[in-house]
This record gives C-alpha cells, sequence and structure tokens, in this order.
C-alpha cells in the first residue's frame, strides 16, 4: 500500500468523527467539512516524510481543529465563535471535554439525529447526513438519489444555508426528538450500507464492496434497535441489512460479480441470517407492515430457499405487492415488475417495467436488458445491456453485464 493510500485510508475511516467533533465545537458544517479536507492534505504531506503518527485519527482532529481556530481568527469574527475559538486555542493540546450526549451516546449516531433535523427537507436532511457522515462524495450521493449531480450539490448547499440562516442549533437531540428525525435517520443508514454493498468503484484495484460501510450502517442500526428497541422499522432495517451482508461472501469470486440465482449459498453466512429472519418474524408478529420490514421478508423468503429455483416467488410477488402500497415508488414496482415476470412470464413483467422510464438507473436497464433477452429480443437486449454499463458506477457491475450482453 502506498503512503499515499494509507493516509486516505485512515482519513476515510476517521472522517465522521473528524467532522462530528468539529462541528460540535463550531457550530459550522463548512468550517468542520474544510478544516478536515486540509487536515488531510496536511497529513499527505507530512506522513510519508515523517512517518505515520502513534494516533493517526488524533492528529487529524488535532490538526483540524487548529486549522479551523486559524480560519475563524483570520477571518475577524466575532461574538460567540470567536469567544468559543479563543478558549479552544488556550487548550489546545488538553483532551476535549465530554459533551451531554442524552438517549443519544454514539458520536456518529448523534450527528445523524442532529443533521435529520425536520426544518430541512427530508432529502436535504438524508443528503447532507451522508456527506457528512460517511463522507460520501457528491456523484455517489447522486447516484443514490438518482439525480444529477448538479442537482444533488444545489440541495447540499441550500440545506447547508438554511441551518446556518435559521441558526439551527447543533444540540444533542432529546428523547423527545427522536421520532419526528427516525425515518430521515433510517434512511441515511441504509442508504450508508446500499454504498458499501454496491460501492462506486470507478477505477481499476478499487474494492468492488465497501465493508467498511456495510459494518458500520449495520453498528448503526444496531445501536438504533438498543434506542428504539419497540420500533418495528428500526428491526425491519437491521433484518434486511443483515439479510443482504450475509450473501456478501458469495457475491463476488476473485472480484467477479456472481449474480443471486448463481451464488454458491453454502457460503451465506447462517449466522447472520438467522438473526435476520428472528427480526422478520418479530415485525410480522407486531402486524405494522412498514417499508423496510417488507424488504427484510422479501430478503428472507430468498434466503430461505436452498436454491435459487426453489424460491417462493409467489410470496415474493406478495410482499412487493404490499410494499407498492407503503412505497409507491418507482424502485419498489420495477422490482414488483421482476417478481412478477418470474410467475407470469418475461413478456408480463416488461410490461409493467418498460412505463416506469428509469432512464439513469442502472438495474433498470438490467432487468430490461434481462426480459428482452428472455422473449429473445437480441438486438434490444444488447442495446437495453449496453445502457446498464453506461449508468453502472461499479467496474465489476459493469464486466459482469458486459459478459451477459456478449453471450447474446
Amino acid at each position: 500500500m502506498t503512503a499515499q493510500a494509507q493516509v486516505e485510508g485512515v482519513f476515510r475511516e476517521e472522517y465522521a468523527r473528524i467532522v462530528a467533533s468539529l462541528v460540535r465545537r463550531f457550530g459550522d458544517i463548512d468550517i468542520a467539512e474544510e478544516a478536515a479536507a486540509e487536515a488531510l492534505l496536511r497529513a499527505l504531506e507530512k506522513w510519508p516524510v515523517d512517518g505515520t503518527p502513534p494516533n493517526p485519527g488524533g492528529w487529524l482532529t488535532t490538526t483540524a481543529g487548529n486549522l479551523a481556530i486559524d480560519r475563524l481568527r483570520r477571518e475577524g469574527r466575532r461574538g460567540d465563535k470567536h469567544r468559543q475559538a479563543a478558549m479552544e486555542a488556550e487548550r489546545r493540546g488538553a483532551p476535549e471535554p465530554t459533551p451531554p450526549t442524552g438517549p443519544v451516546t454514539d458520536d456518529r449516531l448523534r450527528l445523524v439525529f442532529t443533521c435529520c433535523h425536520p426544518a430541512l427537507a427530508t432529502e436535504a436532511r438524508v443528503a447532507l447526513t451522508l456527506r457528512l457522515i460517511a463522507g460520501l462524495t457528491v456523484p455517489e450521493i447522486a447516484r443514490a438519489f438518482l439525480v444529477p449531480e448538479t442537482t444533488l450539490a444545489q440541495r447540499l448547499t441550500r440545506a447547508k444555508k438554511k441551518i446556518k440562516d435559521a441558526k439551527i442549533p447543533y444540540r444533542v437531540p432529546e428523547t423527545a426528538d427522536l421520532p419526528t428525525r427516525r425515518t430521515a435517520v433510517l434512511a441515511v443508514v441504509f442508504l450508508v450500507f446500499n454504498e458499501g454493498y454496491v460501492a462506486s468503484a470507478t477505477e481499476e484495484g478499487d474494492a468492488p464492496i465497501r465493508a467498511d460501510l456495510c459494518a458500520e450502517a449495520i453498528r448503526l442500526g444496531r445501536l438504533l434497535r438498543e434506542l428504539m428497541p419497540q420500533d418495528p422499522e428500526v428491526a425491519g432495517l437491521l433484518a434486511l441489512m443483515l439479510l443482504t451482508e450475509a450473501r456478501r461472501s458469495a457475491r463476488f469470486v476473485d472480484d467477479a460479480l456472481v449474480s443471486l440465482d448463481d451464488q454458491d449459498r453454502t457460503a451465506w453466512d447462517r449466522a447472520l441470517i438467522a438473526e435476520g429472519h428472528a427480526l422478520v418474524r418479530e415485525c410480522l408478529a407486531r402486524n405494522q407492515p412498514g417499508h423496510y420490514q417488507l424488504m427484510a421478508a422479501i430478503n428472507a423468503v430468498h434466503t430461505d430457499a436452498a436454491t435459487a429455483d426453489a424460491t417462493d416467488w409467489g410470496q415474493v410477488a406478495t410482499l412487493y405487492n404490499q410494499l407498492y402500497a407503503v412505497s409507491p415508488t418507482p424502485v419498489v414496482a420495477l422490482n414488483r415488475s421482476i417478481a412478477i415476470a418470474e410467475l407470469d412470464g418475461p413478456a408480463v413483467g416488461l410490461a409493467l417495467l418498460e412505463p416506469l422510464q428509469l432512464t439513469g438507473y442502472q438495474p433498470w436497464h438490467a432487468a430490461r436488458a434481462d426480459l428482452l433477452r428472455r422473449l429473445e429480443r437480441f438486438d434490444e437486449a444488447r442495446a437495453a445491456y449496453d445502457a446498464a454499463i453506461e449508468a453502472s458506477g461499479n467496474l465489476a457491475e459493469r464486466a459482469w453485464l458486459a459478459e451477459r450482453r456478449d453471450r447474446l
């Protein structure tokens, strides 16, 4: 591993903690992000020459804090922030005092709840938190939201401006705050997991899966479960991530993508599957169906089948019908059409899928290509595979799609 890669790896692991610390200290997202980024540049200059410090995360946090103070001084700010910066300068090198935590004790999860303020639109909350917590880039978040990068960048800018103009406080959320922020928090955690499971691996050597993001999302899911043990959607989200994570080791062989039908099911993590199934059963017993619970139930059906041919597609289609009633989105409709195609044939599935026109969404093109292939409309299938390859941000996915196309 090169010195630069080592520095960038440490920074990626520590990014959320650094930003959380700076936001708490200075109450300004822009200062936190810029100081963290400048600390990375300093590390890239110094570590290859002086060696990696004994506590890399502490070095980055201290350096970023000092840079933030220097910026505040240069800008000549007055009032509370100026006084706060002066106080911080006086106690440089001293341990940062432990802040009050309220019901949320984990630093990252606390920042998730803090940023998911109800004064912001839900999509803005989610996008902003993904940027701060997971350190996802604007292109990665835009891909998750199925919007152009420029649209996502404007959304982030507006969210930061509203926080600043409205003087929304960066305070620790209290117990009463949790229900109003739950939906956005769950969305953030799930999107972090998704970015890990289908990573934006666009260059040779990039890992097709970011296991660190998957593990972090599951960790946050477990903390949410402890925080809100009676919430069925929290249980559903954790179950969904566990059942998906259980298949990860079989999803790639020598960095080559393996479809669900072709995976070695003996390689699936049975402990995670058992835990996920238990959570699904708990959710079903509550009889309060929600988006994540139904998604988890669908994954439970898939992980319950010993072989691909044994999959109960009738149950899967029924669950997708229920999911569409709860979340009538084009993406849910797409997955529903795939399940129906397994029951009623590719022509029926294609008739449901075509009108969705999710032209910027790789799975839509890939599903369309597969249905056209099964209908022996090979020229159209080839064009659809090309579109899927173009829309994919993962090299392993692109290679798998190209191999499918070349079989035609």
